[in-house]
């Protein structure tokens, strides 16, 4: 499980500014959306990650999220879906209030760190089409 949060400012539809004031590192990022102990991305999403044979269809498909979305549309959908959707199915990857049935030992963590998070927009966002 992952540190403790940092806090970010969401402006429109977007978090601009990157969580750790670094960019990400898309390698890492890629190897997260494609773990099936980490991001577990490729359960609802599908994307252009061959070596993963099963891959899902109940979220849009990650391949040109960078052309459909820049940086900070990524990171918010990341970090909080359902500020954007509220019938989001899709985990909060990095808030932790205001969430429902998180296990005690998990309240106050988010499943993905900021580094990870930025890793993973680094990745995203270098899909175009």
């Amino acid at each position: 499980m992952a540190q403790q949060p940092v806090p970010y400012r969401i402006v429109g539809d977007a978090i601009p500014a990157s969580l750790t004031g670094q960019a990400g590192d898309a390698a890492r990022g890629r190897a997260i959306v494609a773990s099936r102990q980490q991001g577990l991305c490729l359960l609802c999403h599908s994307g252009p990650i061959a070596e993963e044979r099963f891959q899902g269809t109940l979220a849009p498909d990650l391949a040109g999220a960078g052309t459909r979305w820049n940086e900070g549309q990524l990171r918010l959908r990341i970090v909080d879906p359902a500020r954007l959707n509220p019938q989001s199915i899709m985990p909060a990857y990095h808030r932790v209030e205001g969430l429902d049935r998180v296990a005690r030992r998990f309240e106050g963590k988010p499943i993905l760190t900021a580094a990870q998070i930025e890793d993973v927009v680094a990745y995203l966002a270098g899909l175009k089409e």
